[in-house]
């Protein structure tokens, strides 16, 4: 009888056990060998020793959870191309998506938590990405898609008005008066023109000056 293949060798960062759990006891369903669970994305990058096919990475992680799995990511597909990634991420964020593309060689996968919807499509991802291809969710397709016209087009007419008044130099509650809305409503299209626009809070940029600019240079 002819030998089967090796399974599919994985590593998970993760920083919520039950889930990072949860995904190890995935992998064995699908057939797949964990070789490292980790609660960060620092502990896996040391850990790489077992040589692993894929590696699995939470988005958001200790210590800032910003954005250390992105950047454990990029690393990982400069170094290791012949590791594939595959994020794991709770939320669309396309600024972290159109990085991972762009660096590096190998495969790789953005996946939506909350969209993977049976352990065929999971077992599919890894072995697609193990295979250095490329599985992303639709979602995450739409938002690059966007991305690629002018991201001012798709704010609605009240962002707009935000911006415009942000670009005019005022301040949430001086937007709030002169709109006649409340402040959160304002601080809710402000966040809404910063995740359309792709500024996300990386901690080291100023995204009101960044979003005024992007206004102003339309």
């Amino acid at each position: 009888m002819p030998a089967h293949p090796p399974a599919l060798r994985v590593v998970v960062a993760d920083d919520s056990v039950l889930l990072r759990e949860g995904l190890v006891r995935l992998f064995d369903e699908a057939g797949f060998e964990t070789v490292g669970a980790y609660g960060d994305a620092d502990a896996l990058l040391a850990g790489l020793g077992e040589a692993p096919d894929v590696a699995v990475l939470d988005v958001r992680m200790p210590p800032t959870f910003r954005d250390e799995g992105v950047r454990a990511a990029i690393r990982l597909r400069s170094e290791h191309p012949h590791i594939g990634v595959l994020l794991l991420s709770q939320y669309v964020e396309g600024t972290y998506a159109q990085e991972l593309l762009s660096a590096g060689e190998g495969g790789m996968g953005y996946l939506l938590k909350d969209r993977i919807a049976s352990l065929d499509e999971l077992r599919d991802a890894i072995t697609r990405v193990a295979d250095g291809g490329t599985v992303l969710d639709p979602q995450v397709v739409r938002e690059l898609l966007v991305r690629r016209t002018n991201p001012l087009e798709s704010l609605t007419p009240r962002e707009g008005e935000v911006l415009q008044l942000m670009a005019e130099g005022r301040t949430n509650a001086g937007i709030a008066s002169r709109l006649v809305i409340g402040v959160g409503a304002v601080e809710k299209n402000v966040t809404a023109i910063f995740q359309k626009l792709g500024l996300e809070d990386s901690g080291n940029d100023h995204r009101r000056v960044l979003a005024v600019l992007a206004f102003l240079q339309r």
